[in-house]
């Protein structure tokens, strides 16, 4: 199976160690994925508070480049780049006004976006595409005693739960499971890891990602399991500042790649597990 691919700006700086897991995995299980030649940041985070229409068009050009490949999909494992993909497509069909003018903007360059392309998340595709049996069959050392708190974020299940339920999701907890890790219940699944609100306004921000790490740590979770490279850093990146004024729920966050890379065999230092704050090496029977 073959997908175009869009990496977004996360994946090739504090997000490094998502797409260093991602594509090994990908190999594995017989998925290539191309990378779009020339993309651009997919008009997240500011840009749609700023002006919705130029956000619009920074995605449209994403798609445009996309639909040229002529793949079946466009494969996209950031949580803001999935829904902002999605939500320009949205608009492309529903609002004239944002249409016109992506489509004034991208006839500039000689480009056209006709929104045809799906744009689906790693999730999706391993559960609907790959399957949970295939998966299993490349487990070579089982998560096994490893207690899982899949943690999806707010982006990808909501407002467009294209592959999963949009309140209580269960790919990432059936994937999980598939890699022989056990589950922990998790009510707070969904909730915000507060976002950009670290840099901007740090004790509220700071107080999301501590109410999950606390709620991981009273579930009796070894670890939190994320599909975002923004949930990733907040959860692995505050624990000093989160002990200091609230008390110490140190707990490694990975992204279910580098789980899924740890199962299949692959070493630590191949899935960037060595980026990371909180370590996760003594938990996990895998090889060096």
């Amino acid at each position: 199976m073959k997908y175009a691919y869009f990496p977004g700006c996360s994946l090739k700086g504090t997000g490094r160690s998502y797409e260093e897991s991602l594509l090994p995995v990908m190999r594995i299980l017989g998925i290539e994925l191309e990378e779009l030649r020339d993309w651009n940041c997919c008009g997240a985070t500011a840009y749609m508070s700023v002006d919705e229409t130029k956000a619009c068009v920074l995605a449209s050009r994403n798609l445009a480049i996309a639909e040229k490949t002529g793949h079946r999909a466009l494969v996209t494992p950031c949580s803001a780049c999935y829904l902002v993909l999605n939500k320009t497509q949205h608009y492309l069909k529903e609002v004239p006004a944002i249409s016109n003018g992506v489509g004034k903007a991208l006839g500039a360059v000689g480009l056209s976006c006709h929104g045809a392309m799906p744009v689906r998340h790693p999730l999706d595709i391993l559960l609907n595409e790959v399957g949970l049996d295939a998966i299993k069959q490349k487990v070579t050392h089982p998560l096994t005693g490893v207690k899982i708190a899949p943690y999806y974020g707010c982006q990808i299940v909501r407002p467009y739960a294209t592959f999963d339920n949009a309140y209580q999701p269960t790919t990432l907890d059936r994937l999980c499971e598939a890699l022989g890790a056990t589950v922990a219940h998790y009510p707070l699944k969904t909730r915000c890891c507060g976002g950009s609100l670290t840099g901007t306004m740090p004790e509220p921000g700071l107080h999301c990602a501590y109410q999950l790490l606390k709620e991981a740590v009273k579930r009796g979770a070894d670890l939190l399991a994320t599909v975002c490279p923004l949930c990733q850093f907040n959860l692995d990146g505050y624990h000093d500042q989160i002990a200091a004024k609230w008390e110490p729920v140190r707990l490694p966050t990975l992204y279910f790649t580098q789980l899924m890379g740890l199962a299949f065999g692959l070493a630590p230092t191949q899935l960037g597990l060595q980026r990371h704050l909180v370590p996760m090496k003594p938990l996990l029977p895998v090889t060096a």
